[in-house]
């Protein structure tokens, strides 16, 4: 266990209990009293060079560590003092902005380096070294307007480091072929179950013996955990590296950000059964290429996909009598086939497959198959979570009669021809009214009518247009905005880029009440995290990992909702720990698979003063932007044997640059975007 020294531990403490207002104000399962027996229970310890090492006090330990996460990002849902607010942003009847800069974007409560930099982590996953001096010249306008035309960036660097990632443009019938479940994969071999995974454990084998070293202890390790992942568990590894890999490097920042909310609003759980092999042409093919065009294409791209049909069971949906009818007369058919072989004569043209006599002879008896009926599953998902939402006034009615519009729409056979086909045998037939519209034409159409109807309901301008702001702008986002989004929404029949141009020109998107007032998701917090440090990452396996551990593991969310894009979500005790251990770990070059030279990044003189490193990190990494609260807490910690690497007597050698660096990045600030 690394070493700890007290008076960091119990000072980040004693801020903690400051920073709540009073005892039974809790942090999801965490609360003051929890701090104070913390710092009351003494650890036991033994002095080795003025450090601290526990003995045994692994609960000391814990306490302290979490108060000091806890002291660091609690005021990331915490209203900032009066004194922190005026000043972040000077009171006046507005900032006066360069015309160059900022164009006619209405930006007048935020500096030109704090709209800059709510740019870059509203409408990106945040600045890389550099980008906000970068844009601030060349104008912040001409950033956004290229990020709202992503098919005009130039993306080729990415696109050479997606390349090594076989799976990402593989279709589902060759990932099928190539990754087979292991059931499968041994039956075609002709071995058992137990012969096939101890083939599968000497094929890892073979492969880490055929490694060969970098000289990076950090990439070596990276490269272990890749290689040990065989199977078809291959495919999600290498669709998480890919999109972890696109938010740290891609120029196209706003598509990205995009595509993740997008699959997070339609989103399917990739370890249901078949769906671990579809969800890559989900992403690729139906996702991304519509982030930014019309919400019905998408919309019905997404219920046709094979992904979305496996996920809520709407490739089982059948009218009952329908399907009924269709085994009737398969069962015909297969009388009639067999009849032949027993004497009677096959049927006349145009008759099939008709009465068939057979004179005589055993057939043999129609394997039993499980009646279908209708599946409500995605007829009640797609009007509650894609579209209208739950408050539209629909009844179960209304749900049964859209899961009837798309009956029939199916997948040829999932784990062998896993495409989009539409089986006119078990389509319901007849008038369906959803909503107080009537839809009778007939076949596929029936479906794709019910979801252009769905598409452009007023409910669903507004439903999007909230889901939209609430990502964007705030957590409870004005009315006065949705109302025009909304608006918007409904005039160019669901333009989403159209849409957020109305959000980004507004008012509300800039003023000082969003600025920062979002808690980053995990995988936010990853990427973001990445940029700042200009981190070099080889291999983002371990990246993706961290996202995980921290709460929200990519393209496994279970439940049809997606993950929750309220703040309250990702602040509770262990998100607490775990994002202050990530952001240690990350500056201090610990990270597997990534390489940070923090020297390079802060300068030679704060490798020998903490004071200039700590104001270096706040600069590269803050923009110079953060709270007098904060910024005393972290001097506060400056003289910390642990960051002087010294002790208490001995002159300063080596300042730990990482810890200064990472506590900067665990502080209120980083974490809000």
């Amino acid at each position: 266990m690394p070493p700890l020294h007290k008076p960091l531990l119990a000072g980040a403490a004693l801020l903690l209990l400051q920073l709540f207002p009073g005892n039974g104000v809790r942090i999801e399962g965490f609360h003051r009293e929890f701090c104070r027996r913390g710092i009351e229970l003494k650890m036991a310890s033994r002095r080795v060079g003025g450090l601290l090492y526990p003995r045994g006090g692994i609960k000391s330990v814990a306490a302290g560590a979490l108060c000091l996460a806890a002291a660091m990002i609690f005021t990331a849902i915490t209203p900032q003092s009066s004194a922190d607010k005026a000043k972040k942003t000077p009171k006046s009847a507005g900032i006066p902005l360069d015309k160059k800069f900022k164009g006619t974007l209405p930006i007048t409560e935020l500096t030109a380096d704090q709209a800059t930099l709510h740019a870059l982590n509203r409408l990106g996953y945040g600045p890389r070294p550099g980008d906000v001096e970068r844009i601030r010249q060349t104008g912040l306008e001409k950033w956004i307007e290229q990020q709202l035309h992503p098919e005009r960036i130039d993306d080729t660097a990415l696109d050479q480091r997606l390349d090594q990632y076989s799976t990402l443009n593989q279709s589902s019938t060759k990932l099928l072929d190539e990754f087979p479940p292991p059931g499968q994969a041994a039956k075609r071999q002709g071995e058992t179950k137990d012969d096939y995974k101890e083939k599968m454990q000497q094929k890892r084998q073979d492969a880490l013996a055929q490694m060969l070293p970098t000289g990076n202890e950090n990439f070596d390790r990276a490269n272990d955990q890749l290689t040990k992942i065989q199977g078809p568990n291959r495919i999600i590894a290498e669709l998480s590296m890919a999109k972890v890999d696109r938010a740290v490097y891609t120029q196209k920042q706003l598509a990205a950000v995009m595509e993740d909310f997008w699959f997070n609003h339609f989103n399917v759980f990739a370890n249901k059964g078949a769906d671990k092999w579809f969800v890559t042409a989900y992403v690729r093919d139906t996702i991304r290429p519509r982030t930014m065009g019309k919400f019905q294409d998408l919309l019905i791209a997404t219920a046709k996909s094979p992904a979305m049909l496996f996920y809520l069971d709407n490739w089982m949906s059948a009218d009952p009598a329908a399907f009924k009818r269709m085994q009737a007369e398969m069962q015909a058919r297969r009388r009639c086939y067999q009849g032949i072989f027993t004497g009677a004569q096959p049927p006349l043209p145009g008759t099939f497959p008709g009465k068939c006599p057979v004179p005589g002879g055993n057939i043999a008896p129609a394997k039993k198959k499980e009646d279908r009926g209708l599946n409500e599953n995605y007829g009640r998902e797609v009007m509650e979570l894609h579209t209208v939402g739950v408050d539209a006034g629909y009844t179960q009615q209304d749900v049964i009669a859209m899961a009837e519009t798309l009956t029939g729409w199916t997948v040829h056979e999932p784990r062998k021809d896993p495409e989009f086909f539409f089986d006119e045998g078990i389509h319901a037939q007849g008038k369906k009214v959803v909503m107080g519209r009537t839809f009778n034409y007939g076949g596929e159409k029936d479906g794709e009518e019910s979801l252009k109807f769905l598409a452009n309901h007023p409910s669903t301008a507004r439903f999007i247009s909230t889901e939209l702001a609430r990502h964007f702008v705030s957590d409870n986002p004005p009315d006065s905005l949705i109302d025009r989004m909304t608006k918007n929404y409904e005039s160019t029949g669901g333009d989403i880029r159209s849409v957020l141009k109305t959000m980004i020109y507004s008012l509300e998107f800039w003023s000082k009440d969003a600025y920062r007032a979002k808690v980053k998701t995990p995988f936010e917090l990853v990427a973001s995290t990445a940029r700042a440090l200009g981190a070099d990452v080889p291999v983002s396996l371990p990246l993706a990992q961290w996202v995980g551990r921290m709460g929200e593991p990519l393209f496994l969310c279970q439940p049809p909702t997606g993950y929750s894009d309220k703040s309250e979500t990702w602040v509770n005790t262990g998100a607490l720990l775990n994002r202050l251990n990530f952001a240690l770990t990350f500056a201090g070059d610990k990270m597997a698979g990534t390489s940070v030279d923090l020297k390079t990044l802060l300068g030679q003189p704060s490798s020998a003063d903490p004071a200039i490193a700590l104001e270096q990190s706040i600069q590269i990494f803050l923009a110079g932007d953060v709270a007098d609260s904060t910024r005393k807490t972290l001097e506060a910690r400056l003289t910390d044997p642990q960051i002087l690497q010294a002790s208490l007597d001995d002159p300063v050698k080596q300042v730990n640059e990482g810890l200064i660096a990472g506590l900067v990045l665990g502080a209120p600030e980083f974490q809000r975007r």
